[in-house]
């Protein structure tokens, strides 16, 4: 039987990955979009994926990528351009005469949102939706459970959970959940076209659920640590994250903290989608916790103690000078997903019908006034 070839971008991430490997494991030919072929683009090549690697801004590339295509998991790449790559992406799949795109996108994103990244996912899901002839699904969602475990060695090693967004909570899912509602999505169209999807883990979880799950992952007690957010970016700089990600994720902290990722939350989609019941938090925990640089090795221990030394001493992100080298455009008024009218009625539940908290305009104009310092 005749089965569709299905490219995927993005291919060696955290979803694109699993996406891969699924597909393959039903008998899909797979083309594997990369940045650049490494060791990662190798395991997908010796799994049965064709690899090809492109830069998702160059439109030339990107429609050749698209030939003999007839449908797509689209996960973007995250830096301030991915718009250009989504349109360079939505214009080859119009002239491929794909049949469906399954976009991954934010659960926060709106259109007056103070990050760029999510600004442009909410345009990209509706330059996706507009591309004539091709069917498009969402699939939406909240911060991953990966997020949480970047500090699954300090957990580990020195029995302590960083956590820097007070008292909210979430329901995380795995990488994996996400890459498989994608999957069902791909395989078929016809039930999943036009439907937005937004998989989530099975209970909302707060700091001590959390660290509980961990610590039960890591064999030790694990306590919850309240962490500034100046000393988790320093941290984070530390560790080689690029500032793209950071650009955005220091408006995330506000968002976590103002329960935008407890609303609606937890969703049955994992379930209803692919027939199978979310992972919980501390399955997830556990596969991390597994992680050679997780292990309670000597060596790894050193590590973590020598990072959680210096890191307090380390030069943090310059965001403001980021933002004001990059001129990014940005709202003149800026509204975080809660905030935001159109957030609230295209996520529509009975969380998000809720007044705003007291005390969130303040912060709002605070962005925005700093922002208009920037640009003189």
């Amino acid at each position: 039987m005749f089965k569709p070839r299905i490219i995927v971008t993005g291919a060696t991430g955290k979803t694109g990955s699993v996406v891969v490997t699924e597909l393959l494991k039903a008998g899909y030919p797979v083309r594997a979009l990369v940045h650049r072929e490494d060791g990662r683009s190798a395991r997908l090549k010796a799994q049965g994926a064709e690899i090809v690697a492109a830069d998702m801004s160059d439109a030339e590339r990107i429609a050749a990528a698209l030939k003999d295509i007839q449908r797509a998991y689209y996960c973007p790449p995250f830096g301030p351009y991915m718009i250009q790559g989504a349109v360079a992406f939505a214009v080859a799949a119009r002239e491929a005469r794909l049949e469906h795109v399954v976009g991954l996108t934010q659960w926060l994103a709106s259109p007056s949102h103070p990050s760029l990244m999510t600004r442009q996912h909410w345009l990209v899901d509706r330059l996706f939706s507009m591309v004539p002839g091709v069917a498009h699904t969402i699939v939406s969602p909240g911060f991953f459970a990966d997020d949480y475990m970047v500090t699954m060695g300090a957990c580990a090693h020195l029995g302590i959970f960083p956590w820097i967004f007070g008292n909210s909570r979430n329901a995380p899912p795995s990488n994996e959940d996400i890459a498989r509602v994608a999957v069902a999505a791909l395989t078929d169209p016809a039930r999943h076209a036009g439907k937005s999807y937004r998989p989530t883990g099975p209970e909302l979880l707060g700091a001590d659920d959390m660290a509980r799950a961990i610590g039960r992952a890591v064999g030790r007690s694990v306590k919850v640590v309240p962490t500034p957010a100046w000393l988790f970016m320093k941290a984070a700089r530390m560790s080689g994250y690029p500032i793209d990600l950071f650009s955005g994720i220091r408006y995330y902290i506000d968002d976590h903290k103002r329960g935008a990722f407890e609303m609606g939350a937890p969703t049955t989609d994992v379930l209803d989608v692919t027939g199978r019941p979310a992972e919980d938090f501390e399955t997830i925990a556990r596969r991390s916790a597994a992680l050679p640089r997780n292990q309670r090795t000597l060596g790894n221990w050193l590590r973590e103690i020598v990072q959680f030394i210096l890191g307090p001493l380390g030069p943090g992100f310059d965001l403001d000078r980021y933002d004001r080298e990059l001129r990014s455009p940005f709202p003149s008024v800026p509204q975080f997903a809660t905030d935001s009218k159109v957030w609230r009625r295209e996520h529509a539940t009975a969380e998000t019908a809720k007044a705003a908290v007291p005390g969130r305009d303040k912060s709002i104009s605070a962005i925005a006034s700093r922002r208009q310092r920037l640009e003189f």
